[in-house]
């Protein structure tokens, strides 16, 4: 029985032995590209300003109206001037920042949550189980994204709830197509038949045994579709479907910007430029992701 009890311990030590050394060589890759690593921190940086907007930035500034300073260009008591009520940019840029990442990373997480499970369904069970899920798939695929978040926030009203649900049944069918492939490749290993032999249970080898071998790929494509959901969020609160007014957005800020664009630029450039270097971080992040976690690249 002792010895019983040595062998596991041994075991799992090996493991998570393994497991410590695959992180720190995956990190070792990622720090070789400078983009990447120019990405996190750019990321970081972003993300401490908006973890510290209410103390930089009161929000009662990026909400409350004071049109005696309406359209103020930037200065020491605005940072990022005022806009056409009067409100303070750079409060309103780092407050709409937390709606905008936060909506971004609750519909990634949530199609990659929904995708990646419908698509190791379809993979392993394959058969009529796989062809309806890909048959409602092709469905889904068969409008493009920005038309199919339209009309979902159309249908159920523009509010936070409806904007993460519209963005979420936008975005898992990547991940049912990508895991699917995933699963297909895995479910014919010899380990995956060992389990089966063994008697484990289908949930348990697809959560056990598959999707851990798959994470990679999930993890480089979720990171990638953060910044195309913060782009694609800005775009539905620039169309007027997003957060409604007078909450701080992004999008909706580019929108009442339209108007001042040429007397005051620094509406739309603010903004604009927030969105650009939030999404362009993510992406040098998952572009670095990708080749670390890429098994043909390692020496």
């Amino acid at each position: 029985m002792k010895d019983t009890t040595m062998d596991n311990v041994m075991r799992n030590s090996d493991i998570s032995f393994k497991k410590q050394s695959q992180t720190k060589e995956i990190w070792r890759r990622f720090k070789k590209s400078k983009g990447a690593v120019i990405g996190l921190v750019m990321l970081l940086i972003i993300l401490l300003i908006l973890l510290s907007a209410d103390v930089i930035a009161p929000y009662t500034t990026a909400t409350k109206q004071n049109i005696d300073n309406k359209l103020q260009g930037p200065s020491l008591a605005h940072w990022f001037g005022t806009d056409s009520y009067g409100r303070d940019v750079f409060a309103r840029i780092v407050h709409g920042g937390r709606t905008s990442i936060l909506i971004a990373i609750l519909a990634t997480v949530s199609s990659c949550i929904v995708g990646s499970a419908l698509g190791a369904i379809a993979g392993y069970f394959g058969g009529k189980i796989d062809s309806i899920i890909m048959r409602s798939l092709d469905i889904f695929m068969s409008v493009p994204d920005i038309l199919f978040t339209m009309a979902v926030v159309f249908a159920l009203g523009a509010n936070f709830v409806n904007l993460l649900v519209a963005l979420t049944l936008a975005y898992f069918t990547n991940y049912v197509r990508l895991v699917r492939s995933q699963v297909l490749n895995l479910a014919e290993l010899d380990y995956v038949e060992a389990a089966r032999a063994g008697g484990a249970s289908s949930a348990r080898i697809i959560a056990s045994h598959i999707l851990p071998n798959a994470m990679g790929v999930i993890i480089v494509n979720t990171t990638l579709n953060v910044s195309k959901i913060i782009l694609y969020e800005s775009t539905l609160s620039f169309l007027g479907l997003g957060m409604p007014p007078p909450a701080p957005e992004w999008g909706l800020m580019l929108s009442e910007a339209r108007e001042f664009m040429r007397t005051s630029p620094h509406l739309l450039f603010f903004p604009a430029m927030a969105i650009v270097l939030t999404a362009c971080s993510v992406n040098l992040i998952g572009d670095g992701l990708r080749d670390a976690l890429d098994p043909h690249l390692k020496s």
